[in-house]
């Protein structure tokens, strides 16, 4: 029996790269998968139906995350339609490679909405209809424990969800909820310029970019119940990737 039979995820951002790969991977293990896009309502539906295709259950959903009352909709209407929610993957997000001094007060502002405020209110949410048991996943970036400069806004954003989830796993312990954070290295998504894949493979020992199922194989880990006893922790995920 696959070990996610009957539960509901909602993976955040899935219509492509590392969130797709997540999606695909739970739907793999017997979960019903939530794919949700914001823009791309194409790309979404057709990763829906290749899950479907392979013999698993997805649904399309869309909402603006960096809207509290979108990211709340999204989780109240999961609830309302399939009666439960046991998995959370906050994976939406956008990078902004962008010094200090060229920062807009405008796109601070649209960065931490997405990238922090979202998915914060998104797990509060989630908190009050999670089932006993539950696991929130958030996806971080392990550019916040580099000297990465010129991307401060992105980074604080990023960092931010590594707090969020360490203070989250301990209100969430009595119910056996647990709450991890990921942090991904220099992963082959398809968006990454060529400057970036070089210094990715470079920094990581294993001499390569990460695949997003790198990602999904972890997330799929802390989703499960072998993971149980795993709450509160930011996850490397980068291959070795030199700190």
């Amino acid at each position: 029996m696959d070990s996610l039979t009957g539960k509901v995820a909602i993976v955040t951002g899935s219509s492509s790269g590392i969130g797709r790969a997540i999606a695909e991977r739970l739907a793999r293990d017997g979960a019903t998968v939530i794919v949700h896009y914001h823009v791309n309502a194409e790309k979404a539906t057709q990763v829906a139906e290749g899950i479907e295709a392979s013999g698993g259950r997805a649904l399309v959903r869309q909402a603006d995350m960096s809207r509290v009352a979108e990211a709340q909709r999204l989780v109240r209407e999961t609830v309302d339609e399939l009666s439960r929610l046991d998995i959370l993957v906050n994976n939406a997000g956008r990078f902004l490679p962008r010094p200090l001094l060229e920062t807009t007060e405008e796109e601070f502002d649209a960065i931490l909405a997405l990238n922090a405020k979202g998915p914060y209110f998104a797990m509060q949410a989630a908190a009050r209809v999670l089932s006993d048991g539950g696991r929130i996943v958030n996806i971080s970036s392990a550019l916040t424990h580099l000297k990465f400069p010129g991307a401060t806004a992105h980074l604080g954003s990023k960092a931010a969800l590594e707090q969020y989830g360490k203070g989250l796993a301990q209100e969430l312990a009595s119910r056996g909820i647990t709450v991890n954070t990921v942090l991904p290295g220099f992963t082959d998504t398809g968006v990454l310029t060529e400057p970036y894949r070089q210094m990715g493979a470079q920094m990581s020992p294993t001499q390569r970019l990460g695949h997003p199922s790198d990602i999904a194989d972890v997330v799929a880990f802390l989703v499960s119940e072998q993971a149980r006893w795993l709450t509160g922790q930011v996850i490397q995920a980068g291959g070795g990737l030199v700190m």
